[in-house]
């Protein structure tokens, strides 16, 4: 992957540019997993075992590959103890928790709107 460099801050911060790095991390956090890994996280601190049974469905890999964009991009924080076997644990940083509030928005619109989706899919499925 390559890293935009920042030249503007306003101009690396718009999502419409193809070549800004506001557009790098927004193609970043806007994955499935990532949401999910950010949701589980919570106000907790886990372990990667521990995530990857709160996250259903994920496999190793794509755990650890959104677990290390997450923290590159300064969204969670891995702490990593000296002990037989490794020890490693990740928590929420400050943006991280701030996203973490408007991923709880989507989670909050996908249970009140499930239904009606769930309908307008029967629908259009039937029609095809």
């Amino acid at each position: 992957m390559v890293t935009k460099q920042l030249s503007g801050v306003r101009d690396e911060a718009d999502l419409r540019r193809a070549d800004s790095l506001g557009r790098e991390i927004f193609s970043g956090v806007a994955n499935k997993w990532a949401l999910l890994i950010i949701e589980a996280l919570g106000d907790d601190t886990l372990r990667f075992s521990e995530l990857r049974g709160e996250v259903e469905g994920i496999s190793h890999k794509m755990l650890t590959q959104n677990l290390r964009m997450l923290e590159r991009y300064g969204l969670l924080e891995r702490t990593v103890y000296p002990t037989v076997p490794p020890r490693v644990e990740y928590t929420l940083t400050e943006p991280g928790r701030a996203l973490r509030t408007t991923i709880e928005g989507l989670c909050d619109w996908t249970h009140r709107y499930v239904g009606e989706i769930e309908a307008s899919c029967r629908r259009f499925d039937a029609g095809a």
